[in-house]
């Protein structure tokens, strides 16, 4: 059966009045900000205290968009007669977003919690090489990093955090041992000495 003239531009026509009475999905950005997840990822901050140039993000990530460049540090001995250590100091700590597929490898490598994700996501360029971010801004990131979520109240204490506690408590019980018997001590060196002068 031929189709009948005009069956198609009335299909095109119905769907176009369905969605002209639908609500609106159209995000008015940058008008309108999006309300986002708390912990949404936007950009990746660095917390550079932390840093030990270990590159372990530079050298696991997929896109070689992290640059690292650091020496080495003689750090005299800390008692005498001791030996001289060398340490990592970074030089520089460069993340190119032009590359960066955001995939987050190198939060999840780094050792030593140096690398976080914040929530911004504004912060477009006109220029591609103005979006390889240097450890100063990318240091600047992390005010914007969200304080981390609560621990469940019913969650077993860390390992870490137990092992603390209990160093703390046994120097602390050994302590109030050491003064208990230099208490002792005295009593008995002042019952001596009040015994010799009745005789």
């Amino acid at each position: 059966m031929p189709p009948i003239p005009g069956s198609g531009l009335a299909k095109g026509l119905a769907v176009t009045l369905r969605t002209m009475t639908r609500k609106t999905v159209t995000a008015q950005y940058p008008d309108v900000q999006p309300e986002l997840p708390p912990r949404s990822r936007g950009v990746i901050a660095l917390f550079e205290e932390n840093c030990t140039v270990c590159m372990l993000c530079a050298r696991e990530c997929p896109d070689w968009c992290i640059y690292i460049d650091s020496h080495k540090e003689t750090v005299p001995a800390a008692t005498p007669g001791g030996r001289e250590r060398s340490r990592n100091v970074l030089d520089r700590f460069a993340i190119d977003f032009s590359l960066c597929m955001y995939c987050g490898i190198c939060i999840e490598v780094c050792p030593f919690d140096a690398l976080f994700w914040s929530p911004e996501f504004e912060y477009a360029e006109t220029d591609i090489l103005e979006l390889t971010h240097e450890r100063d801004k990318l240091r600047a990131w992390m005010w914007t990093v969200p304080e981390p979520p609560a621990l469940d109240p019913g969650a077993e204490e860390p390992k870490e955090i137990a092992a603390a506690r209990k160093t703390a408590e046994k120097l602390e019980a050994h302590r109030a041992q050491e003064a208990q018997q230099a208490q002792q001590a005295q009593e008995t060196q002042q019952n001596q000495s009040e015994a010799e002068g009745e005789e």
